[in-house]
């Protein structure tokens, strides 16, 4: 079965011009040992995490940002507190958290989870986005919450550039609503963590004008090996 999805057009949107960066948030020590966090797990970022913070405050902290949205999750708000300094408004939206990934979360995968993992990874693909871990939300509900929150954004007139920080899976699903996608094709929206999209809205569509940016990263790995040469 196919899932389409699309707004209201009855109900448009206040603002008639708006620029979104969108980032997914620093690495985590979940991130780093391939476990599972989603929506449940409230992780700080490690210390990889924090200088692809700095890197990218460094890199764009010369945006005139009106506002600054993340999810209600801390590793975004970490992510993000280089720009809060700043004194820029902040809120956060539960909307935009990560998917709950239900009894997989906060450990690591057995092969069993593995199977099952990738099996609906699949289905997924093939347009069956009602699929969830048990205990967990599918993409379909993930976008519906997704929907109030972007609303919500998109009805803030008096905001013209807004920073947003998310989570990866998260990530891909709010950019096919965006571009009004279908959710199967969401994997090719690519990402790692800090990465970059900046997506216009004007004359009322939604465009990508930056994909998956990650040049701000470069100074990254060279400020680590510093740190790291200076704990000997």
């Amino acid at each position: 079965m196919q899932y389409m999805y699309s707004f209201n057009p009855v109900t448009p949107f206040k603002s008639a011009y708006k620029k979104i960066y969108i980032i997914r948030h620093g690495e985590t020590e979940f991130n780093k040992l391939g476990m599972v966090q989603g929506s449940g797990i409230d992780s700080n970022l490690n210390e990889l995490g924090w200088l692809q913070a700095q890197a990218f405050h460094h890199h764009y902290k010369h945006i005139k940002f009106d506002k600054v949205y993340t999810s209600a999750l801390r590793r975004t708000h970490q992510t993000v507190s280089p720009f809060l300094k700043q004194g820029i408004a902040w809120e956060t939206l539960k909307g935009l958290n990560e998917l709950c990934w239900g009894n997989k979360e906060g450990r690591i995968l057995t092969p069993q989870d593995d199977a099952e993992h990738f099996a609906m990874l699949e289905g997924w693909k093939k347009g069956e986005v009602h699929l969830k871990p048990i205990g967990g939300e599918s993409p379909l509900e993930v976008m519906q919450r997704q929907k109030r929150a972007l609303s919500y954004l998109m009805n803030q007139t008096n905001e013209e550039t807004v920073l947003v920080c998310m989570h990866g899976r998260a990530m891909r699903i709010f950019l096919c609503l965006l571009l009004q996608e279908d959710l199967k094709s969401m994997d090719r929206f690519e990402h790692t963590n800090l990465s970059l999209y900046v997506v216009k809205y004007e004359n009322g569509r939604f465009q990508i004008e930056t994909k998956d940016d990650r040049k701000h990263l470069k100074s990254v790995c060279h400020e680590r090996m510093i740190l790291q040469e200076a704990a000997f």
